[in-house]
This record gives structure tokens, C-alpha cells and sequence, in this order.
């Protein structure tokens, strides 16, 4: 929970011009690594998911072949 002075100190920073620019600056030079000319890069994210659940240290798991025939969303 917060207190009355933080409450305040927040409200205040919510009306501050030079906050809302830093944020109109990051957003403007964000970077998104797995888009690559505006297109989602599969090759990549696969990539990073593999190497992120080495680095977690789960173990793979094998494929299970899906046994349903009728699938719908």
C-alpha cells in the first residue's frame, strides 16, 4: 500500500511533460529482436526458446503425435 505522499508523488509525475517524452523516446527506439523487416522471424524466436531451456535446464521432451482427426478452434 502506498501513502498519501507517494500517492502525491506519483500523481505528480503522471502530469510531468519531461517523463511523457523519455517515453515517447523509448517507444520510438524500442527493439523488437525477433522481427525482422517488420516480419516475426520464426528462425529466431525458435532459437531462443531452445537456448533459453538449455540455459533453464529443462529437460527435452519427446514428441507425442496428435491422435485427434477433428480439430477445431
Amino acid at each position: 500500500m502506498l501513502n498519501e505522499q507517494e500517492r502525491k508523488e506519483l500523481k505528480e509525475l503522471a502530469h510531468s511533460p519531461q517523463l511523457k517524452e523519455d517515453m515517447r523516446l523509448l517507444l520510438k527506439h524500442r527493439h523488437n529482436p525477433f522481427m525482422v523487416k517488420g516480419k516475426a522471424d520464426i528462425d529466431k524466436l525458435l532459437t531462443f526458446l531452445t537456448e533459453y531451456n538449455h540455459f533453464a535446464n529443462h529437460p527435452l521432451k519427446t514428441f507425442r503425435k496428435i491422435m485427434d482427426k477433428d480439430m477445431r478452434l
